[in-house]
């Protein structure tokens, strides 16, 4: 196999698997996802490498990527295994290397300019401390100095979003650190008047639906929709915790979509098919042609001669409604549809949702 083998394998075995937020393609244009290195090496028939990717997603999407790349079980023709080697965090290199040359100027600067005033150096350098993040709870996770102290906290992801919220003055701040919400979290959430706030992205949209099935969260706010707390200064910060709305507000119930009636076959295809992230494909008698994993529906719909239906667990996507509209598809129905998919005139588009139960 070839190097375009492989990148072909990675785009198209990972699209639509969880939407636009975390398409290959959509984080390359926006410049989230870096260029795919592929190192490849052929012997005896056997071909091995290294898929490199560069990314500077929050680490909930990081992991969804890596165990999605992972997932992909052909490359070409051939039958293929990946196996994630490591996830490194170079912010966090980079971060040690630039405090550490920060202290050694800040040391050189004061001694050059107060060489023989060593008590006056220590009583502004002590001016200059901030609080310190402190371990919080048996879990130790990462926090401000006022937890205990403060009847109101606010929960956020990560170390980088409490250093972040304590530079703008939070010293109230304590952080999750994991999709996994902790003992110490749920405890505190009864004992307080807890705020969570959350990046504006997929990963915290998921961290969220965790919360709220273990926690007893009073607030929410987000950062703005594709940012991180830790992005953030303190003017975004203060409106966006200014901005935020009690849980019962944040999830009002939607009105209900019209039902739409289809016929018995495609009805109990779409009960089946739910949870599975399998495609069928039927014919304009409703025929079944094929069944198949959703990781190959783009490239067998290019292949595929006749058919009239798409009925799939995954989401619609712009690439599958441009197939469909080539191969004079009538209906893709599918679990959920990408909302940067523009509207068809040819294709009906409809999610599993929407189908009136038989």
């Amino acid at each position: 196999m070839e190097k375009p083998d492989v990148i072909g394998a990675v785009f198209g075995q990972t699209e639509g698997l969880f939407g636009p937020e975390l398409d290959l393609r959509e984080l390359q244009k926006s410049g989230r996802i870096g260029r795919i290195e592929i190192e490849l090496h052929s012997k005896n028939d056997k071909t091995t490498g290294n898929i490199t990717i560069p990314t500077s997603l929050d680490r909930v999407s990081t992991a969804l990527l890596a165990a999605s790349i992972e997932s992909i079980n052909r490359v070409g023709p051939c039958a293929s295994k990946v196996t994630l080697e490591k996830i490194e965090d170079v912010r966090e290199a980079r971060r040690k290397v630039i405090i550490d040359r920060a202290k050694e100027i800040l040391h050189k600067w004061t001694i050059e300019a107060m060489p023989s005033v060593d008590d006056i150096f220590k009583e502004v350098a002590e001016t200059l401390k901030v609080a310190k993040v402190i371990k919080y709870g048996p879990e130790e996770l990462s926090a401000g100095p006022e937890v205990d102290s403060s009847k109101e906290i606010i929960l956020v992801e990560g170390r980088a979003d409490v250093i972040n919220l304590m530079r703008c003055g939070m010293p109230n701040i304590i952080a999750l650190e994991g999709a996994k919400v902790p003992d110490t979290i749920k405890k505190l959430s009864k004992e307080k008047e807890m705020t969570a706030f959350l990046d504006g992205d997929r990963g915290g949209d998921l961290i969220l639906k965790e919360l709220l099935q273990v926690t007893e969260v009073k607030y929410i706010a987000r950062a703005p929709r594709g940012k991180e707390v830790e992005e953030l200064n303190c003017k975004e910060i203060f409106d966006a915790l200014g901005a935020k709305v009690p849980l019962e507000e944040a999830f009002k119930p939607k009105r209900e979509k019209q039902k739409v009636e289809v016929p018995n076959e495609i009805a109990q295809i779409v009960k089946g098919l739910e949870g599975t992230l399998e495609a069928v494909l039927l014919n304009e008698k409703l025929e079944q042609i094929e069944r198949l994993p959703v990781s190959q529906l783009a490239e067998k719909l290019q292949q595929t001669e006749g058919v009239d239906t798409v009925i799939f667990d995954g989401i619609i996507t712009q690439r599958i409604v441009d197939v469909a509209n080539e191969k004079i598809i009538k209906k893709i129905i599918a679990s959920r549809i990408s909302e940067a998919v523009k509207p068809s005139l040819t294709v009906q588009l409809m999610t599993f949702s929407d189908i009136a139960e038989s």
